[in-house]
């Protein structure tokens, strides 16, 4: 929970001091900040502490600093139960009140479904360490802004972690590496960075979709053992 703060006060912040040197929103006096949660459906006990967080960190600033550089921070929750279309519709209804400052979309379905909309409408999408790896490219996505890595990096440092272990990366050739990964937007966005890393060092990437919502992996886990390590 700490580092969801802390991840949150960095967003916040952030967002308060870039959108604030314009002076649109230094004239204002309210910044609204949409906030897409998922208090309901399968992944609702990540979902719900997640929401809690961000919706106290606003209420903080604005009662012990009175807002950002004098600002005061509104905000809307909207649910989506973790749906694209659901997401969508939230943002269509949203992004148009006074002072919107940005989009944290929640959801790498979600943030695929917008990234085409954030340039049309200049909303920046914040994404913390989820939605469109390939985003970290800033100069083709302008409007996607990435923190704290994407699911690119994670796979990376999970590869080099394994390689290590193994007494270093050449080691791993010829070593079969699976990959249990929910059948989404999100749990394949791994993929394509292992792909390389098979290539580059000689494993056999086993590839195993578990078909959402993914709370039962025992028996693809089962399916995906056999054969040598």
């Amino acid at each position: 929970m700490k580092l969801s703060r802390l991840v949150i006060a960095a967003a916040v912040v952030a967002a308060g001091a870039a959108s604030l040197s314009t002076s649109a929103f230094a004239q204002a006096k309210e910044q609204f900040f949409p906030l897409l949660s998922y208090r309901t459906g399968p992944y609702a006990p990540n979902g719900t502490p997640w929401a809690n967080g961000k919706q106290d960190y606003i209420k903080m600033i604005n009662a012990r600093d009175g807002g950002v550089n004098g600002v005061k921070i509104t905000y809307e929750e909207c649910e989506t139960g973790y749906a694209t279309d659901r997401g969508v519709e939230c943002y269509e209804r949203l992004k148009n009140r006074p002072g919107v400052a940005l989009i944290d979309p929640q959801s790498t379905g979600i943030t695929f479904a917008l990234t085409e909309k954030a340039p049309v409408d200049k909303i920046p999408l914040l994404t913390l360490g989820y939605g469109l790896s390939v985003a970290q490219d800033g100069m083709a996505f302008k409007w996607n802004f990435p923190l704290m890595g994407s699911y690119w990096t994670a796979a990376d440092i999970l590869i080099q972690h394994i390689g290590k272990s193994a007494g270093g990366m050449d080691k791993l050739k010829g070593k079969k590496i699976a990959l249990v990964y929910h059948d989404s937007p999100f749990g394949k966005e791994p993929i394509p960075l292992l792909q390389e890393r098979a290539k580059m060092h000689g494993f056999d990437l086993q590839l195993l979709p578990v078909t959402a919502p993914g709370v039962e992996q025992k028996s693809r886990l089962a399916a995906g053992a056999s054969g040598p390590p």
